[in-house]
Formats: C-alpha cells, structure tokens, sequence
C-alpha cells in the first residue's frame, strides 16, 4: 500500500492480479493433476467390471451380482470427476479473468474483449469521435459484464450523462465495490461462455406478454386424468385386447391436443418436422422460453451471487430490496423455470416423443412455463434493470480497483464550468500519458489550441471528452483533480463521409455542426471542435467558423476548437467570445522532431508539415 498526498491510500492491482493469477493456476495444476488420476482409475474400475463379468458369466467364479460393486463405485467417480471438471472450468475462467485485468494494466487489453460496436451510432453527438465503441474503445477498456443486461446498462451509461444526484449515487456504489475483488471475480466468471442471443428487452417483454395460455388448475387436473385413462387402455389392449377403448382414449387425446396445438407452438415449438416448418414459416423467430432459458440460467447464477452480499452503498443496497419484492429471491424462481425447460427438453426423447400427444406432456410443460410468468413475468424486467446496474458498476469498480490515483470528479452549480488538474487521456497508459491543466467557464468560455501536426491537439480534446462522459456516468476520471457542472458533451472530430448515402465530409461536418447548435437548446453544452470546417476555402472556413463559434458561445455553451490555420487564432481578440489561445510545439533534438505534448498559452510560432513530408522521403 501506498498514500497520495492527500492521504488517501492506494493499493496495487498489478501485485494483487499477479497473486491471484498464479494461486488460480496452482489450483489449475492440481484440478488437471486430479483429472489424470481420476482417469486413470475409472479405466481401472472399467477394467475390473470387464474381469467380473468374465468371471462370472465365463468361469462362473461368483454370482453376476458383484458387476454391482465396481458400478457403484464407477458412479460415485463419475460424480467426482465432474466436479474436478468444472472445478477447472472455473480456473480456466478465473485465469483469463486476471490475465485480462494485467493485460489493461499494460495496456495491452485492445482487441482482446468485448467492444460494443452494435451500440455504435453514427449520428451520436460524440459516440464514434470519442472511441466510446469498437476496437480499442472506452467500452472495451471498462466492460467485464457477462450478461447483455450488463453490458447494455453500460452502454446507456456512456451515451447518455446523468444527473448529479444519479452520478454521486453511482460513485457510492462504485466505491462500495472496489475493494469487493471476490464478489467482481465471482459475477465474471459465473456461469459457462455462451454468446447472446437475446437482448435485455426482449427478455422483458417476453415475461410481460400476454399469456397465452390460462394455467387452470382444473384444465390441467383434466389433462392428467385423460393421460391416466390412455395409459390405462394402452394397458387394457395389451393386457385383455380392448383395443377399441386404446383406439377411442388415442383419438380424444389427439383431440384435446390438436385445441391447444396453437398455443403450445408459441409458447414451446414442436420437434422435428413440423418446428422447422414452423420456424422457416414465421416473419421472424419467436421467442420462446427455450431461446430465454440461457439467458434466464445465467441471470440466475448472477443473482444468486448478488443476493448473498452484503452492501454498504444505498444504491446497491436498494437493488437488493428491488430483487426481493416479489416475494421469494430471484434465483430460486429462475431456477424453478429451469426444471421446467429441462422438462420440456426431455420431449426430444424418441420415446417420449411418440408418447407426448397422448400424455400431454409438453402441453403441460407449457402450462407450467405460463404459470411462471403470470407470478414472475412483471418481476423480469426488475431483475434485469438490476443486474444490468450492478454489472455496469462493477465494470466501473473494475476500472476505479485498476486506476487507483484516478479521482472521482465534483459538481458545481456554476453553470457552465469545467476545470481539471492533471487531465490525461485514459485510452493512453498512465506511463505514457501527459498531463495538462486545462480551464472554461466564468469569462473564459472558448479555448482555440493550435499546433503543428502529432503535437497532440486531437488527444486533448478528445481526454476532455472523455473525461466528461466517464464524470457523468459514475466513474473516477483520469485527472487528479476536475470540477464541472451537468454538460453535454458534443464533438465534431472523426466525422466521416458516405460513398452510400452520397455525402461528403464537408457535408457529414456542417450536418453535426447544425446537431451540435440545436443541443444547446436543452443544456449547456461542452463542444469539441477538431479543425474546424477543413473541407472548404481558407476564406469560407474563417467566416464559417467564427459564426458558428461565436453562436454556439451565445447559446451558452463552452468548448474547444484545434486549427492549423492560424488566422483562426484571431478568434482571440474579440472580447465578446471570451476565448483564448493555447498551443503544442515541437522541437528539434538531435536532428530529431520531438513533443512535449504540453498545452501553453498563445499561438503557436511553429510548422512542421514540410519536416514530417521530408522525414519519410518525399521530395519538398
């Protein structure tokens, strides 16, 4: 353990990962260890079986009954050895789990977990300038959720700013959970790897359907007497020859079946033929409570885990009340929807399938499926709005137990304010990240940053971005220190053209311009603004931005604008914008373009665009 100055104690999660990696792969020797001996003596039990039954049957040594001994104790092994095996399933999990955390460490985690491209769109105001989704995004970095729920809460959090209240609620929890190492290794590794299928919603409309099915208890009281008196004639015919009363219990069976043929195909489609035909036949798949049950399963392993810890955050704390109100604990009644899908699998039997029109026994399973969401379905979309928050803020835990020295961030009523201490990129490791002091608001509410090219002017507008939308989403940012009020954020900094859409850049630039200003009808505005109007004439661009600047500044809004055109640095002197230059530079060492990547006050008095064209061989 280590202290800031301020007293505030830091720990180290790169020592705490590497302990608990190699404990988990000790343990994952000795699973495997146990794995190979258990092997090696079920074969020799198999082994023996095989002697018994020579013995007794060849050389009628003793009675077959000893076959009874090594099967016993073949059984009772199988048992252990499945426990061995998931026993190392779990290691294999818990190692990757670690071995991913040291990877964000590094920085080395790119590529390598789930990167949220499908809740990328391209006409958010910031979502794709901020690398808030895809390769090597923000998303990336933060999410270790396993369930969609999990992952989408995430995604919202990103995309949308909260309200203080909402922010500092979040920044509670997250604390409660930073140093619940066990319960975040715990909620990443339940469960086996299984891709989604089926989203969040989809979940919660399934269960807040209308049933489709009314589960009677004398309907299904009525069905379990016709299956009997089936049962019985079967036995009739066989047992006396009353094979007219087998015929007429089959045809009333078939009958009752075939009124309900309708709703069971929507609630559990048949096997073989006829749920192909049924599957090729609809607009679109239905969602049955087969496509849910993996779902359902994992959500069960999550709560389960979530329902047994005690937390100190309120918010946290009232996701627990918020699971618990529907009378019993989420886990045992997902769990109870299980049986009923194992059930209901078990139709895929041959033998059973013959059976099921005559005993009635997916009909029944399908009754049991709608008497379980008539109690639980309104109850479904609480426990995954919950899980869904406690995975997202476990993810944020995660990030917050990794990057000890980052702070959580402060709200003023001053309105619009932003000031930060120490700011760096949190995409970029903390060994290589620059910091810079960076301030807006009061009489200062435009920065124009200049610079020659890689001297940094994109990072930095892009860590202040960033740096907002972690502040509103709960998180601790990388800053030591920054204060600001409810801003939203807003930047026009990778926007692309459309070859499909027909659509220049010029066109796609002065399109999230146009967004940019109608937001500031609704909130202060933090707008972020990388070489601004570029696509067009040094004259258009200098006439176009000063517009567009001096409106959005009007509307109340703060920002940042980078340029290459200096004559864009004049923005400066007019005293009604309140702006002010800043810049990067560069300089020569040793024959060699350097950058400090610092942000200084006024102009830049330096280019390096023919130095970079030179330094890689082209002839200017």
């Amino acid at each position: 353990m280590t202290s800031t100055g301020d007293g505030v104690s830091l720990h180290d999660p790169e020592a705490e990962y590497t302990r608990r990696l190699e404990a988990a792969r000790l343990r994952q020797s000795e699973y495997e260890r146990r794995h190979r001996l258990l092997g090696g003596v079920n074969l020799a039990v198999v082994a023996a079986g095989i002697a018994v039954l020579v013995a007794a049957l060849a050389f009628r040594a003793f009675s077959i009954l000893w076959i009874l001994v090594p099967a016993a104790v073949f059984v009772v092994l199988a048992s252990f050895h499945a426990g061995v095996f998931r026993s190392m399933r779990r290691c294999s999990r818990v190692i990757a789990f670690y071995e991913r955390g040291l990877a964000r460490l590094a920085g080395q985690w790119a590529g390598h977990g789930e990167q949220g491209t499908r809740y990328l769109d391209p006409n958010h105001p910031y979502a794709r300038d901020l690398d808030i989704f895809g390769p090597g995004s923000l998303f990336e970095m933060l999410s270790t959720a396993r369930t969609p729920m999990g992952e989408q809460t995430l995604a919202q959090w990103l995309l949308e700013a909260a309200p203080p209240p909402e922010v500092h609620a979040r920044q509670d929890a997250v604390t409660d959970l930073r140093g619940r190492l066990d319960l975040r290794e715990d909620v990443a590794v339940l469960g086996e790897d299984v891709r989604h299928v089926v989203q969040p919603d989809a979940l919660a409309r399934w269960g807040e359907a209308e049933l489709v099915l009314k589960p009677r208890r004398v309907v299904r009281a009525g069905l379990v007497l016709l299956a009997i008196a089936w049962l019985a004639s079967v036995v009739a015919w066989f047992a006396f020859g009353h094979w007219d009363l087998a015929l007429a219990a089959s045809v009333l069976n078939l009958c009752v079946q075939y009124r309900f043929r309708g709703a069971v195909r929507k609630i559990a489609p048949y096997v073989g033929v006829l749920a192909a035909a049924d599957e090729l036949g609809a607009s679109s798949p239905r969602l049955t409570v087969e496509r849910v049950a993996p779902e359902l399963n994992l959500l069960s392993t999550v709560l389960e885990r979530l329902e047994h810890e005690a937390f100190e955050a309120r918010k946290l704390a009232n996701l627990q009340v918020a699971l618990r109100a529907a009378g019993t604990t989420p886990s045992r009644a997902v769990k109870r929807l299980g049986r009923v899908v194992e059930h209901l699998e078990s139709r895929r039997n041959p033998f059973l399938a013959f059976m099921d029109p005559f005993i009635f026994w997916t009909l029944q399973c399908a009754f049991s499926v709608e008497a379980w969401r008539r109690r639980f379905g309104r109850s479904l979309r609480t426990w995954v709005d919950s899980v869904g928050e406690i995975e997202a803020l476990s993810s944020l835990a995660g990030y917050a137990y990794e990057h000890p020295a980052d702070s959580f961030p402060q709200f003023t009523e001053e309105s619009p304010y932003f000031r930060a201490e120490g700011l760096a990129h949190p995409l970029i490791p903390e060994s290589r990240a620059v910091r810079n002091d960076l301030y807006l608001g009061g009489d200062l509410r435009l920065l124009v940053i200049s610079g020659p090219n890689m001297a940094g002017k994109s990072t930095l507008i892009r860590a202040v971005g960033v740096n907002a939308v972690l502040a509103q989403c709960g998180a601790p940012v990388r800053a030591r220190r920054l204060t600001l009020s409810p801003l939203a954020v807003a930047a026009s900094i990778c926007v692309l053209d459309s070859l499909q859409g027909g659509i220049s850049r010029f066109y796609a630039e002065i399109t999230r311009l146009k967004q940019i200003t109608d937001m500031t009808s609704e909130r202060p505005v933090l707008f972020l603004l990388d070489e601004l109007l570029n696509g067009t004439n040094s004259h258009d661009r200098r006439v176009g931005a000063e517009a567009l600047v001096r409106s959005l500044v009007a509307r109340g809004a703060i920002g940042l604008v980078t340029t290459h055109d200096l004559a864009l640095a004049k923005l400066a002197d007019d005293a009604e914008l309140r702006a002010a230059n800043f810049h990067f530079a560069d300089y020569l060492d040793n024959g060699e373009l350097r950058f400090d990547f610092r942000l200084s006050p006024g102009v830049v008095q330096t280019t390096n665009a023919l130095k970079l064209m030179r330094s890689i061989g082209l002839e200017v």
